[in-house]
């Protein structure tokens, strides 16, 4: 059975809305945190009156929601998906009907768990999803980690002092009795940065096609190791597997006296880029397995305060507790927090007012990074989904074979948060909420727009000091577009396009420049000389040469799809291929459509889209989609801006993409896209 490519680029979560609530130019969300807020009680009636009755509730219920999940059941090339179950006992009879359905095959059967991993084509799924016991298939998601590139220099120990974590030891609070848990790349357990606190290990690692398993037995799963110098973690000089040893180690240098539990649940895709790149990925049922992992270490008695996600993706403005495709993922991590254990979750890199699943919901502790002055770099998401931020820039820990590296991103900021909770949890126990708030209500308060988030301060928490006084942060001022990305002429290359378009070709838009009018004021940015962002998990061994930070570009004119097909020709277009990386990753984090239907995260596919070898409906479709969407990350044109009457570009991608997932191509559509956005000015 030929499977698509699941992997695209490494910050690439395929986990994301239609349409992402990314916004620099969406409105602001409310200065608040992001728990929601508490029910207003009705007013009391006057003195010798009745409490008039409450309005009647319709009491009819809500349609179910449809089983299987958009666009799978027209996906003849077959898709790797979780196939939810009422109970445990349900999966080995449902696994066996799956075996026995044509161009199906059970991947994946994890005992003593309520779902099951199949790969199959849109019809067999179809048919499984008739079976009563089955309560959904969606499509196994993936996840990456949440850091920057390799820097240099750094210092650990000038973050531990930024956030008291000095003056918390010194009063006697070091983490003891207390467990940590890393749910990452493995982590190199004989590193000498531990002391032995590395107690137990597992790894869930998921196979296919294109995955390669990161288990040291091979395995999709291996009960008692998380090794992170396994040789499959191995590319050349490379370790791919540094990030989890990296984040453990700051974890451990808050909390030095707690236990760790180390959990390895990436996998290896060796084809992730033009150049043919490796990279790793988390598939959501591997996430899923580990977390419930976790819970049954907490049952067995393993004293757990806290679960370290230094991984997400997605790009939601406010909570995402009601998306339907992650209600799996949110159940497991409201079960480990009903039985006491604090979720912490990286919100992501994109340096947008938002977050990334599972940083999104609700429940978790959600972490922003900081420099040790306490300013906000560019790259880190913002706004009033996080819960705190914690020092993430220029970070030194461990990586495996007993060395250290520095890097920078939100994966970095959040086991300074973990830790942090078992500190709190040893010097006073309690419900994950009640630490998480004790944290909170010390930080040191950094307010930018509209939105104050706190900065972590165990000095205040544990020590009893009394928290820094106020930051308040500005927007940033306008950037120079990246390095390389200078602005396609209307014809690139000067050749003609091969579509020309209904409408004059492309002028300078008059909408507002998203990254210097952002709604939600963005934090100011600190310079980083030499942080990466790279697209896919994997450096070259050579780290000199930083790629471009990947951030929206800076246009003011919109190009055609025909013109976009030149720029992603190798050689022929003037915008770099760095640059055009950043976008697809952006596209592919971004678009439903493009992230788990049609490839388009390296420019080979995003060539066939953009200009297909055969000119069907839903080629056509594509074509144009794929080229608003670029236009987007190329600053061309902004969610907001007005494409009919009262259709903004959000509205009319989610319209469309809602289409396409369905299986539908209408003609309609495409020609508006065309016309509307990719061939004339947007205002």
């Amino acid at each position: 059975m030929r499977l698509r490519a699941l992997v695209a680029m490494a910050l690439v979560l395929t986990i994301a809305p239609a349409i992402p609530a990314l916004a620099e130019d969406s409105p602001a969300p409310p200065a608040a945190s992001a728990s929601a807020s508490p029910p207003v009680s009705p007013p009391a009636a006057p003195d010798g009156q009745e409490t008039p009755a409450p309005p009647p509730v319709d009491a009819t219920p809500p349609p179910p929601l449809p089983k299987l999940e958009a666009g799978l059941a027209s996906d003849d090339d077959g898709a790797r998906v979780i196939v939810e179950l009422a109970a445990p006992a349900e999966a080995a009879p449902v696994a066996g009907e799956a075996r026995r359905l044509p161009d199906a095959e059970v991947v994946l059967e994890p005992a003593d768990t309520s779902f099951i991993v199949v790969e199959g084509t849109g019809d067999s799924l179809a048919k499984l999803a008739e079976d009563p016991r089955v309560l959904s298939i969606r499509r196994d998601r993936t996840y990456s980690p949440t850091s920057l590139g390799a820097l240099t220099s750094g210092s650990l120990a000038t973050s531990l002092q930024v956030i008291g974590a000095d003056k918390a030891h010194a009063a006697g609070t070091r983490g003891q009795g207390q467990t940590i848990a890393i749910i990452d790349t493995g982590i190199d357990a004989a590193h000498p940065d531990f002391g032995g606190k590395v107690v137990e290990q597992a790894c869930f690692s998921a196979t296919d096609d294109g995955a390669q398993s990161l288990c040291p037995n091979g395995q999709t799963s291996d009960p008692g190791s998380a090794d992170a110098k396994t040789p499959a973690c191995l590319n050349g000089e490379v370790n791919l597997c540094d990030h989890g040893t990296h984040v453990a180690g700051i974890a451990h240098a808050v909390a030095p006296d707690a236990d760790i539990v180390a959990i390895q649940v990436f996998s290896r895709i060796n084809d992730c880029s033009d150049g043919g790149g490796a990279c790793l990925t988390a598939f959501e049922s591997t996430l899923l397995l580990a977390m419930e992992h976790v819970a049954k270490l907490k049952e067995g008695g393993r004293n757990i305060a806290a679960v370290n996600l230094s991984l997400g993706g997605g790009l939601y403005e406010g909570t995402c507790d009601a998306e339907p495709e992650l209600a799996a993922m949110k159940t497991r991590v409201d079960d480990l927090r009903a039985k006491g254990v604090a979720v912490v979750a990286a919100a992501g890199n994109e340096g947008v007012p938002g977050a990334g699943a599972p940083g999104c919901f609700s429940g978790p502790v959600t972490v922003g990074a900081t420099g040790d002055d306490d300013a906000v770099p560019y790259w880190s998401n913002y706004g009033s989904v996080l819960d705190l931020f914690a020092p993430g820039l220029e970070i030194d820990s461990a990586v495996p074979g007993g060395g250290h590296q520095v890097y920078s991103g939100t994966s970095m900021a959040t086991p300074f948060v973990t830790g942090a909770l078992a500190l709190v949890a040893q010097k006073a126990p309690g419900a994950p909420d009640a630490l998480a708030e004790q944290l909170k209500t010390t930080g040191r308060p950094i307010t930018y727009g509209t939105v104050t988030t706190p900065r972590l301060d165990l000095g205040a928490a544990i020590a009893g000091g009394t928290p820094g006084p106020p930051v308040t942060q500005t927007p940033p001022a306008p950037e120079d577009p990246p390095a390389g990305s200078d602005e396609p002429s209307e014809e690139p290359s000067g050749e003609p396009s091969e579509e020309p378009s209904e409408e004059p070709s492309p002028e300078p838009g008059s909408g507002p420049s998203p990254s210097a009018t952002p709604s939600d004021p963005a934090p100011t940015p600190v310079p980083l000389p030499t942080v990466t962002i790279t697209v896919t998990v994997t450096v070259p061994p050579a780290r000199t040469t930083a790629p471009t930070v990947c951030t929206r570009g800076k246009s003011t004119r919109t190009l055609s799809a025909a013109q976009w097909a030149v720029e992603v020709t190798r050689g022929k277009g003037k915008i770099a291929d760095a640059t055009l990386g950043c976008y697809l990753g952006m596209v592919t984090k971004a678009s439903k459509v493009f992230a788990e239907v049609t490839p388009a995260a390296t420019t080979a596919a995003a060539y066939k889209v953009l200009k297909p070898a055969k000119r069907t409906s839903k080629a056509k479709l594509e074509s144009e989609l794929l080229a608003a969407w670029l236009n987007w990350a190329n600053g061309g044109v902004n969610f907001t801006a007005k494409i009919k009457e009262t259709a903004t570009l959000k509205t009319v991608l989610t319209s469309v993409e809602k289409a396409r997932l369905k299986g539908s191509s209408p003609t309609a559509s495409t020609s508006m896209l065309k016309k509307q956005v990719n061939a004339r000015r947007i205002a």
